[in-house]
């Protein structure tokens, strides 16, 4: 969650998410429409999605239990490298190479004084060279909140970093369209694709905008049943 939300917002759904799903097994067993519904608020739905069959192959290969080792860790669904070192670090309290945007927030600012397009390749090797051996944990807290310190009193170091891209407006955006059809599909089981096309249709003129073409909605649909969101059954798409 806190890899793409801000901490206030993480912390108006945790502890309802922890009541639903307080193990990998439960959330490997949970329905995938209540698994996304308690997303909601929570950023990109695919990331639910990962995570939920993540912990369906930790409760079928591992015991329900987040392996502990790299290849392991990152054969999962939706695990790359900085969340396969952020698993090392944070519940193994191993060494690794954790990189996200207030640990480069930290190395650019102390290490890098102006300097630009500063790549994740010259930052690599100075994090493994500072990482500790023991008390890792503490040690990325301590990154992690100063990186945040120094956001809130310089100007941002991240955005000398070669990877700094600024996100696009959601409104009005494919994204937005995306999330919406699929709040209707599961707030509304049996819907057809007419009622999805309406309902974005009026979203968007509500806001102000031009109708939604039908080919649009056409492609989100069927981008969102691809990739596992919902299904289509009988003309009828459900959660």
């Amino acid at each position: 969650m806190l890899q793409q939300t801000q901490v206030a917002r993480v912390l108006k759904h945790w502890d309802a998410w922890m009541r639903l799903f307080p193990t990998v097994d439960a959330l490997a067993a949970a329905d995938t429409a209540t698994v996304l519904e308690q997303w909601q608020g929570l950023g990109y739905n695919r990331r639910a999605l990962a995570l939920k069959r993540a912990c369906e192959a930790c409760a079928s290969e591992y015991g329900g239990v987040l392996p502990r080792e790299e290849k392991d860790l990152l054969a999962l669904p939706g695990v790359g490298p900085a969340t396969c070192a952020g698993v090392r670090a944070f519940a193994y309290d191993e060494p690794s190479v954790y990189v996200e945007t207030n640990v480069r927030t930290v190395f650019i600012h102390e290490l890098f004084p102006g300097c630009d397009s500063v790549s994740d390749k010259e930052l690599r090797p100075l994090v493994a060279q500072t990482c500790p051996q023991d008390q890792v944990r503490d040690w990325y807290y301590a990154l992690l909140d100063w990186g945040a310190r120094l956001k809130q009193t310089t100007v941002n170091p991240s955005r000398r970093s070669a990877h700094y891209v600024r996100q696009s407006a959601f409104e009005g955006s494919r994204r937005q369209k995306r999330a919406e059809a699929l709040r209707y599909v599961l707030a509304h089981p049996g819907a057809r694709f007419a009622d999805i096309a309406l309902c974005l249709d009026e979203a968007e003129r509500a806001a102000g905008r031009g109708g939604v073409d039908e080919g649009l909605v056409a492609g989100i649909v069927a981008d969102l049943v691809a990739e596992g969101f919902f299904r289509e059954e009988g003309g009828v798409y459900l959660p």
